[in-house]
């Protein structure tokens, strides 16, 4: 289910973007782009679902005809062409597309059908459509950070549970699982993923739950996250099983006043590199540089990786409404690993923290 928004509004910034940039002809299939301008999710078939935008005329869902009663009406945004089983829908969509000099095509489209759509249109040229879905999806809507910020609640609600909860003795994937059902009932319509990552396991940053038993005195890195309304949430915080040694207890200071750094320097004008360098500068100066091995953030919306990804090299200019995570680690490989991510907003006068559960290391049992 995605929220009521003004589909017909955005679409017509797309086609603003489309003239600026010669393109033609917007082919969106499966993947979040098609929500984004339609509130319809296609189920990944090999049945073919396509809304076709050309640059001058109305857009139209093209969906099978056994998937057309989840497409629900968003006015006057698109019409519904509904195709039966026995009609090849690469020849409707080229039929609606004309002879269109350049299209458009959404990154996640399955390449048997970008190969059906180059055979039947032949002259023209396909490009990727992210040079237009990623300007318009990256600055989020006012209505579109309120639901980020629901999301981002829940997963609060879920750290607070999991103070309460013993983590010694129990199994990662047990850990794992009680994760996905708290965020279930903390309101998400879907828990996506549920990482629990236990001693030498959590210096692997996307390490998959295991039957490893946690034990004592072990960090245990849990990163998890959903989706509320189309929106997702993305979180981690760092447990503890009993007081940490000091070594542990040192690198956590760090980490800190790394993700500390990191989320002041968020603010209109800054760039993506910066708030990694911000992020980087503190752990590199205490000597763990070579332990923070991946980007900063990423951006997060309708997807949980999108842009703007917060790395160095990325010189985009951050500006009100982009949502992004925050999320410097420190991992030593065959000992420990330990992460804080928050969801941030930028606002018009600096940052906007999505995620306000405690920060610190969390003992528990």
């Amino acid at each position: 289910m995605f929220p009521d928004f003004d589909y017909a509004a955005r679409l017509e910034r797309a086609r603003a973007l489309m003239t600026e940039r010669a393109i033609d002809l917007l082919l969106l299939s499966v993947g979040a782009d098609l929500p984004y301008f339609s509130g319809y999710e296609a189920m990944p078939l090999e049945r073919l679902t396509m809304l076709v935008v050309p640059r001058t005329d109305q857009a139209t869902m093209v969906v099978p005809r056994l998937e057309a009663p989840r497409v629900e009406p968003r006015g006057d945004a698109f019409a519904i062409r509904p195709w039966d089983e026995a009609e090849d829908p690469i020849e409707i969509v080229s039929s609606m597309a004309g002879k269109p000099s350049t299209a458009a095509v959404g990154e996640p489209t399955w390449s048997v059908f970008l190969l059906g759509l180059q055979e039947h249109l032949h002259e023209t040229l396909f490009v990727s459509a992210t040079a237009i879905t990623r300007e318009l999806r990256m600055r989020k809507e006012a209505a579109e950070i309120e639901w980020l910020r629901a999301a981002a609640e829940a997963t609060d609600r879920v750290v607070a549970r999991l103070d309460r909860e013993r983590f010694t003795g129990r199994t990662e994937r047990e850990i794992s699982r009680l994760v996905a059902d708290m965020t279930l009932e903390e309101g998400h319509d879907f828990a996506t993923f549920a990482i629990v990552a236990s001693g030498p396991n959590a210096a692997s940053p996307h390490h998959e739950a295991a039957d490893r038993v946690i034990g004592p005195g072990e960090t245990v890195v849990v990163d998890f996250g959903g989706r509320h309304m189309g929106y997702c949430s993305d979180t981690t915080r760092t447990f503890h099983t009993g007081e940490p040694v000091p070594e542990v207890a040192e690198a956590f200071g760090v980490l800190e006043r790394s993700q500390t750094a990191a989320r002041s320097a968020v603010a209109p004008g800054a760039t993506a590199e910066a708030v990694d360098g911000a992020a980087r500068e503190v752990i590199t100066e205490a000597g763990y540089g070579e332990r923070f091995v991946h980007r900063t953030g990423h951006g997060i919306g309708l997807e949980v990786h999108e842009h703007p990804y917060i790395v160095d090299g990325n010189r985009l200019a951050l500006e009100p409404g982009m949502a992004f995570s925050i999320e410097p680690g420190i991992y030593t490989p065959g000992r420990w690993g330990m992460r804080i991510e928050d969801i941030v907003v930028c606002g018009s006068e600096g940052v906007d923290e999505l995620n306000r559960s405690p920060r610190s290391l969390h003992i528990v049992g």
